[in-house]
């Protein structure tokens, strides 16, 4: 594979020597934000704060990826629900964020009570957890018809998966989000998951293997679960969300090809979640 970066000219794509553009489901999803806050974040690397939020969602990440590595299903078997929901409970941290431990320990073990009863004891761990995965692919440049692109080109994926469940003969990824559920949010969550599509589809044999998934497995589903409202959703992948990942990425593209990342500015979510609210040139356009 080529060296890749984010600090990227689109004039580099004639030069073999050059970086390709790298892109991750977090640049893209916050080049969707707000491109202003990419060419802040990625093109520039100016630092941001680590909020509670962030902080938050590291810890819980970590105790998940833990939950599954630590979880011994044999010794699950001999214990009664009781125990079972206990033994869940034992395998997360001691911290302030135990009312989302519970929520999500007694979720696994019903989880866990209904794969027995269902025989599918075998599935009840995932094939892949926190799997990091790293792919090239060719954006042609008639690829999104509302952002052609001056020529075809090459770009580096890449992403971290936090859960691949296999269902059947199929894959499931399954991503986890520390905040509240709205109903709202079912359109981003599928574009996450469609990234997490192209980049498995997109990634060599090779490197599947490596990461201990069968590459002749194809995902026909996927999953997102939120501890916070107790909420799961299942679904099967949808062809018009991987649509919109490609249109994402042919945006982001075309921003570099302009040398344009303009502001969105909404006031209240940009005072909330934006760490560069302070510096932004869209703060003084709209306020000054």
């Amino acid at each position: 594979m080529k060296e890749y970066t984010y600090q990227w000219n689109a004039n580099w794509a004639d030069d073999p020597e050059k970086p390709v553009l790298k892109i991750t489901k977090s640049s893209l999803g916050t080049y969707n934000w707000c491109p202003k806050k990419y060419e802040y974040n990625y093109i520039q690397r100016l630092p941001q704060d680590q909020t509670e939020v962030m902080i938050k969602g590291s810890i819980i990440h970590n105790s998940r990826e833990d939950f599954f590595k630590k979880f011994d299903v044999e010794m699950a078997k001999e214990k009664t629900p009781d125990e079972l929901l206990m033994y869940c409970t034992t395998l997360h941290p001691i911290d302030e964020y135990h009312d989302m431990y519970e929520v999500m320990a007694a979720f696994e073990t019903q989880r866990f009570l209904d794969a027995k009863e269902q025989d599918t004891l075998d599935t009840f761990l995932p094939v892949g957890n926190e799997v990091v995965l790293d792919a090239e692919i060719v954006v042609p440049r008639n690829v999104s018809k509302k952002y052609p692109l001056q020529r075809d080109y090459t770009v580096h994926l890449q992403g971290i998966i936090d859960r691949v469940f296999q269902e059947g003969s199929f894959y499931m990824p399954m991503e986890l989000k520390t905040g509240g559920w709205k109903d709202s949010k079912r359109t981003d969550m599928r574009k996450e998951m469609a990234y997490y599509k192209l980049l498995y589809e997109s990634a060599t044999d090779e490197e599947l293997i490596s990461k201990g998934l069968d590459p002749n497995i194809d995902f026909k589903y996927w999953a997102w679960y939120y501890p916070a409202s107790n909420h799961l959703t299942v679904e099967p992948c949808k062809k018009r969300s991987t649509t919109a990942v490609w249109d994402s990425i042919a945006k982001l593209i075309n921003a570099y090809e302009n040398e344009l990342f303009a502001t969105k500015f909404y006031a209240p979510t940009c005072g909330q979640y934006c760490s560069y609210f302070g510096i932004c040139e869209g703060v003084t356009d709209n306020w000054l």
